[in-house]
């Protein structure tokens, strides 16, 4: 009998506590990657940090299958590879990491959190019919949006300033397309061997840049700080953290693993101003907590119409 109750306990901790822990996991070390982040570029360049980020991240996960003996890509699958390398890493987390230079960490963060808008807003403009409640959503996040840059309008006369902004905004934008196109054309093999080498492939191309731009440093320049950066975005931000995230979307209902890209902002945000002493004030916090709740609207009405 005991042993019954205890086998009944242990099937339901790993049936609901562990992906829960899971979730928390993600939840809050993806809201600290920004963290990480703005630390890091304060003292290297912002693509060179990425690209380095990048390189360590997808030889990790390629020597992992390559172990495993893992089938490599054929054909077409590799034109496929490269697109999404670009659109999700040489351009979304390099311009994300870029803008996070000149803007704070939270506010990027809640900027990375449009993403199901621009989606929303591109299906629209594929022919797509919105339903009622995504419509209700873009409008509530929109709002939102404008009471979180009310706060920072005199801002907007800093170049450094609107330039974080753009960037970061286009690299919501690539991702977004990046997320279409995946769903479009889905590769027929192992999809997270295919991650690692999206990551790998971007890294070639923005050392490619940085290098050709002449805005790269030595390896031997760059502070203890900023390789302490790195080293977390890749245990926490591109491994451990991606893990946890398979599992919890493995064993949790879509609806409940989702919650991580509410709280990664509001993480975000807190951090940057407990850390960083970034501001953290009325308009921002009511601002960003609409926004979330317009963009949580349009995920499940995106979910529901699936």
């Amino acid at each position: 009998m005991k042993t019954k109750i205890k086998n009944a306990v242990s099937s339901k901790v790993n049936s609901i506590g562990l992906p829960i822990l899971a979730l928390c996991w993600v939840s809050f070390f993806w809201g600290t990657t920004w963290i990480a982040s703005k630390e890091g570029v304060k003292h290297m360049p912002a693509l060179q940090l990425a690209a380095i980020r990048q390189f360590i991240g997808g030889f990790l996960y390629i020597s992992f299958f390559l172990y495993k003996k893992t089938p490599w890509p054929k054909g077409k699958q590799w034109n496929t590879i490269l697109i999404l390398s670009i659109l999700n890493f040489v351009l979304s987390n390099g311009l994300s990491t870029w803008g996070v230079k000149y803007i704070s960490s939270g506010l990027g963060a809640i900027i990375g959190a449009i993403v199901p808008l621009w989606i929303v807003i591109i299906s629209f403009f594929r022919g797509e019919r919105l339903a009622r409640l995504a419509i209700i959503g873009l409008i509530v996040s929109f709002g939102g949006v404008c009471v979180i840059f009310y706060d920072h309008l005199s801002d907007f006369l800093i170049p450094d300033f609107r330039f974080g902004i753009f960037i970061s905004i286009i690299s919501t934008l690539t991702w977004a397309f990046g997320s279409l196109y995946t769903k479009k054309k889905a590769a027929s093999f192992n999809p997270y061997f295919s991650l690692g080498l999206q990551m790998f492939l971007s890294s070639i191309l923005l050392f490619a840049y940085t290098g050709a731009s002449g805005t790269s440093v030595s390896l031997s320049s760059i502070p203890a700080i900023s390789w302490w950066s790195i080293a977390y975005l890749v245990v926490f931000g591109s491994v451990l953290t991606f893990i946890a995230f398979i599992y919890a979307l493995q064993h949790l209902p879509a609806q409940i693993s989702s919650v991580y890209a509410y709280i990664n902002p509001i993480i975000a945000v807190i951090l940057g101003a407990v850390i960083f002493g970034e501001t953290l004030n009325a308009a921002i916090a009511i601002g960003g907590g609409v926004t979330l709740f317009g963009l949580y609207m349009v995920n499940y009405s995106l979910r529901k119409g699936k």
